[in-house]
Order: structure tokens, then sequence, then C-alpha cells
């Protein structure tokens, strides 16, 4: 009778340590080295045949096979040097400990049940008014200020010229009286001017 077999889920794979290249110097390593071919496919043979016509129509399988040798120590020489600086500068070393580092700090923020947007996933908007928020808010308080000052300045202005308007209205008014009192004191100073002219008259 066959026993039952019985599936298990794979299990993470270990940290990296000093000397094995994890997620990071993997994709490093991949990164030059795709940039490496492409700057050796701007080097094609009809570029570099371009520079030498004349070997290239009269011996060109020389030529070609010139051209491949100079391609080929180049890529030689140019990941010989890759490494050498990895070694030198313990580049896998780095990156493990910095890998190391993010998935801490990954971890820890998911224990502590910290949510949000990483800065690089923010708007465009939002990282500028985060980054101009310190500048911007002593400038708009400076401003808020300076707008209740005029809206004080503006409100006694209004009342002035209001109590201004009044003090004319009663001006004119006491004028207006003034002249009703003048005229009404020169049609008496006629009657009195009529009367003693008929006085002198029957003198």
């Amino acid at each position: 009778m066959p026993t039952p077999t019985t599936t298990r889920s794979p299990s993470p794979p270990p940290p990296p340590t000093a000397l094995t290249p994890g997620y990071l110097a993997t994709r490093l390593s991949t990164l030059y080295a795709s940039t490496l071919q492409h700057t050796l496919r701007a080097c094609s043979y009809a570029n570099f045949a371009a520079c030498f016509p004349t070997p290239a129509a009269r011996r060109p399988a020389i030529l070609h096979g010139l051209w491949q040798q100079v391609v080929g120590k180049i890529e030689a020489k140019a990941k010989e040097e890759f490494e050498g600086i990895l070694v030198e500068r313990d580049v896998v070393e780095g990156l493990n400990r910095l890998e190391g580092v993010v998935e801490g700090g990954r971890g820890r923020r998911e224990r502590s049940g910290e949510g949000g947007v990483a800065p690089h996933l923010l708007p465009p908007l939002d990282l500028y008014n985060a980054h101009l928020s310190p500048q911007l808010v002593p400038i708009q308080a400076d401003l808020e200020k300076r707008l209740r000052g005029t809206r004080t300045r503006n409100e006694e202005l209004v009342t002035l010229i209001q109590k201004q308007r009044e003090d004319v209205e009663r001006l004119v008014s006491g004028l207006e009286s003034v002249v009703r009192d003048l005229e009404g004191a020169n049609e008496a100073m006629g009657e009195v001017v009529g009367s003693v002219r008929v006085e002198l008259s029957r003198l």
C-alpha cells in the first residue's frame, strides 16, 4: 500500500552571507552585464569597418577577425575590472548588509503595524507640498497677519468716513436752517423798509 505523500510549502531562501551575492548584488551584476553588452553592440563590425574602409574592401576576413579580437578583449577587460572592483571594495558584502537593513526595517514596520505609503510612491504634488510646507507656513502666517491688519484698518477707515458723512450732513442741515432764517429775516426787513418809506413820504 503506497504511503500518502504530504506537500510542504517551500521554505524561504536563507539570507545571503557576506560572500553569497544577494538580490541587490545579483541585480548589480546583471545590470552591468546588460549595459556592457549594449555598449559592445554599438561597436558593430559595420561601424568598425567604416573606420578602415581600405582593409574592409581588400581584406574583409582579416578585418573581421581583428574586430572580434578587439571586442573580445574589451569585454574580457571590462568584466575583469568589474570583478576586481567588487572584491576590492567589498561590494557584495556591503550590498548584502544593506539588504539585511532594509529587510529588518520592513519587518519592524510590519510588526509595529505601521502603514502608509513609501516616500518614493507618493504623487508628485504631495512630495512638492511636503518639501515646501516648512517654507510656506511662515509666509502664509505673515500674509494672514497682514491681511487681518488691512481688514482692521479698512474697518476703521469705513467708520471714520461714516462719521465724517454724518458730520457733513449735520453741517448741511445747519446751513439750510441758517439760510431759511436769513431768508425770513430778509422778508421781515423788506416789510420794515417798506413801512419806513411810507412814514417818510408822509412827513
